[in-house]
């Protein structure tokens, strides 16, 4: 990994930002642990922050992390919790309203088109479990009859095969050629 050029990728992970050195995009995603494309949905990209280089360059294939909203230094671990938005902060200490009524009312849902679906697709699966089950044993008949063929056809050979034999050994007897 020595001579090849690493660069630092950064993307948002959950509640860190997060950064790599890696060789190449490919390489990022896979010390991120993720299959999915970040850099094609614009979710990780190349990043040339000093601190940030400095860091993955020091720890490389390693994604180091840093709470989202924060400015700490990226880390193995870090210790910094994530920013909350301010809007979720000024109601975090006060009591929920209550909406219920003290007598709910419950609404009767016509449940028979989702049952009678439902039905139909358990219906479905069984005639293919069926279909399978029957595809299966006509496989096995068919190796069944392929194994006996191939063992006639072997005993067959050999016969003919001692055939030939016999015949060749008796025509050099009576003085024939072969």
């Amino acid at each position: 990994m020595a001579n090849r050029k690493l660069k630092v990728f950064q993307a948002q992970l959950g509640f860190y930002d997060t950064i790599v050195a890696a060789a190449s995009q490919t390489a990022a995603l896979r010390a991120w642990g993720t299959h999915q494309d970040l850099f094609a949905s614009g979710q990780a990209k190349v990043t040339t922050e000093d601190a940030a280089v400095l860091a993955a360059t020091a720890h490389p294939e390693t994604p180091l992390l840093r709470a989202v909203g924060s400015n700490d230094a990226f880390a193995l671990n870090p210790t910094s919790l994530p920013k909350l938005p301010d809007a979720h902060r000024r109601t975090a200490g006060k009591p929920a309203e209550k909406t219920k009524s003290p007598h709910p009312t419950r609404l009767t849902v016509d449940r028979s088109r989702l049952n009678a679906a439902e039905a139909a697709l358990r219906d479905l699966d069984e005639r293919r479990k069926r279909e399978e089950g029957d595809l299966r044993r006509l496989e096995l008949e068919m190796q069944a009859r392929r194994s006996a063929a191939q063992g006639a056809y072997v005993k067959a050979r050999q016969r003919a095969m001692a055939n030939i034999r016999d015949t060749k050994t008796s025509s050099r007897h009576s003085g024939g050629e072969d």
